[in-house]
């Protein structure tokens, strides 16, 4: 039970600072957003060329950071990867291709619902039925082989490249973007925004706070904790909203979203599903990458890629809805995660040689 009062605990804090980063000038339903964040930093590092997307954001860094000092101080930081690193790569992609036809992550997925966009319940509908998908695949033994530990400068590496990009972003050189319109443009204070990301790192890394865990847990062993923090997150940002007056019920004249039901469905079963066999969340891979998983720095730096390929090939969505290729992009990411999925399960191996296989659920 104390576990549970922490996990709402964490997730009702999440969802305040999420509403209060708003409040002091983040795109609306947008206090955290890992895959439109990781999208942004793609554009200020020069990745896309997409002009209204790109500022390198202070939260990312924090929630790296965070994740990383809290794991040194409590010795739980190990450099561990090496598990199948270009499929995680190839996953991640798809995973971000999907974030960016709904317009957001399963964060923001979540705080959209939280601010009364009715748009999001299609998007947690998809979500849900990917990662129901991926069990069933987790359930016949899917794997992707196990990580190995590796030395310790491997693990140290991405909490300084996110030291880097403050740095960059504070002194701001010409070779790096900044958007001067669209949601790009908005941004809470550094100061504001790098302390918390700081809060929610080591929130997240203290509680294994994920939004496909918990659905996934739920499905697979009844086990409701994970899913207490996603639902916290909903309530507290609801009254929050509710609170700052950004309470905004309805499908239309949402911020930063489209009305196009089935494709926010098909995009948000891309990254539940992709994000099943990736073993987390965008967010949780991101605590991943600073406690010293390599296999999540790949995952992230997957996302990058796909936030580039996104913006430059026209699959990402707007407010005007779902891109033609963006369509196209959806269906290929469907047949690659289900690919992936059928060659990667022990059952399918077990039952070519005539063993039987048990679940490892």
């Amino acid at each position: 039970m104390e576990g549970k009062k922490k996990m709402i605990l964490a997730g009702g804090v999440v969802g305040i600072i999420s509403v209060l980063l708003v409040y002091f000038g983040n795109p609306g339903n947008m206090g955290f957003c890992i895959a439109c964040f990781l999208r942004d930093m793609a554009g200020g590092m020069g990745l896309h060329r997409a002009e209204v997307v790109q500022y390198i954001r202070p939260e990312i860094i924090g929630l790296v950071l965070g994740a990383f000092l809290i794991s040194v101080k409590n010795k739980e930081f190990e450099s561990r990867g090496g598990s199948a690193p270009f499929i995680r790569f190839m996953l991640a992609i798809a995973v971000m291709i999907g974030a960016l036809i709904f317009l957001g992550c399963p964060l923001r997925m979540v705080l959209r619902l939280g601010g009364g966009d009715l748009n999001a319940i299609f998007g947690i509908a998809g979500f849900i039925a990917g990662i129901f998908v991926g069990v069933q695949f987790l359930d016949r033994g899917f794997s992707l082989k196990r990580n190995y530990k590796m030395t310790s400068i491997e693990g140290y590496v991405f909490p300084v490249v996110n030291i880097g990009f403050l740095i960059l972003l504070i002194i701001a050189p010409a070779f790096i973007f900044f958007s001067e319109q669209g949601p790009g443009s908005l941004r809470a204070p550094i100061i504001i925004a790098l302390i918390a990301g700081l809060i929610v790192g080591i929130l997240g890394q203290r509680t294994r706070l994920c939004m496909v865990g918990g659905t996934r847990d739920m499905i697979l062993f009844r086990d409701n904790h994970l899913l207490l923090g996603f639902i916290a997150i909903i309530v507290f940002s609801f009254a929050a909203n509710l609170a700052f007056g950004f309470l905004n019920i309805g499908f239309q004249d949402q911020p930063i979203a489209h009305t196009n039901s089935l494709w926010n469905f098909l995009g948000m079963a891309i990254v539940g599903w992709g994000s099943v066999l990736l073993g987390g969340c965008p967010l949780r891979q991101l605590i991943l990458a600073g406690e010293g998983n390599i296999d999540s720095v790949v995952t992230i730096m997957g996302m990058f890629v796909g936030a580039a390929i996104s913006h430059n090939f026209g699959l990402a969505s707007s407010g005007e809805g779902v891109t033609l290729n963006g369509k196209i992009a959806a269906i290929i990411c469907f047949v690659f995660i289900g690919i992936v999925s059928y060659v990667n399960s022990e059952g399918r191996a077990m039952a070519k040689s005539g063993k039987v296989v048990k679940s490892k659920s």
